[in-house]
């Protein structure tokens, strides 16, 4: 799955751009879901969400005493990830989010600068404003190559099994390319657990209890030799 979230101020075009790329992201023939993120409560009658659904194959939204696909409490993104299988998801809003990458809307209210944006997190800037050294795509089109390109998701675990701090640290260096996904060692280790597609992070020690139990297991089964196994479970 490739992710990005939209993060700005407030009318500076956030859901109007999202829509856009997903329409784009559809056009050519990819399945996009969306999450919302909302500081003042939800009306799914007629509101951004709504517009999302519209357009995408999937819709999410996240507030603080509420989540859909319908909880009466906060939900953590990654947790809700399995039910919004899909080539792409666009996230818009989570400010807090720190382990995937984001657009930057630069229009509307500035005034207090745009640190609290997290900059470097940013893959590109869309708005009257630019900044030096992160593209601004002319089109809309070319804005869907780069998330292509460069759009991920951390499992926003914080374990620190890839030698750094958060997963905020490591996002940073992948957005800069010092290194890659493969960094990420909870979501790229000997057992990889996908459900519905996505990928579920683990830390080393529940990895550890896993695959031993597993190749325990195995081993008392007639066939079984060292190697290299795939499991297939619908669960």
């Amino acid at each position: 799955m490739k992710a990005v979230s939209i993060i700005g101020p407030k009318k500076s075009g956030k859901t109007t751009l999202g829509i856009e790329l997903a329409r784009t992201f559809k056009a050519r023939g990819l399945t996009v879901a969306a999450a919302k993120f909302s500081h003042s409560g939800f009306d799914w009658a007629d509101g951004d969400t709504a517009k999302y659904a519209s357009v995408c194959d999937t819709v999410a939204g996240l507030g603080h005493s509420e989540s859909f696909v319908h909880w009466t409490r906060h939900q953590f993104l990654p947790d809700m990830l399995p039910l919004l299988s899909a080539d792409v998801l666009i996230v818009e809003g989570g400010k807090p989010l720190g382990f995937l990458p984001r657009v930057l809307c630069l229009d509307g209210d500035l005034s207090d600068g745009i640190d609290w944006l997290s900059p470097e997190l940013a893959i590109a800037t869309q708005g009257e404003q630019t900044l030096e050294g992160i593209p601004a795509p002319a089109t809309v089109d070319e804005l869907a190559d780069l998330i292509l390109e460069k759009g991920f998701m951390l499992p926003g675990m914080d374990c620190e099994t890839c030698g750094r701090p958060d997963c905020k640290t490591l996002a940073t260096e992948i957005v800069r390319g010092v290194v890659g996904t493969e960094a990420c060692l909870a979501m790229h280790n000997s057992i990889q657990v996908d459900i519905n597609g996505a990928p579920l992070g683990m830390k080393p020690f529940v990895e550890d209890i896993i695959s031993a139990s597993i190749r325990e297991m195995l081993r008392t089964l007639k066939g079984y030799s060292p190697g290299k196994a795939t499991i297939k479970l619908d669960v």
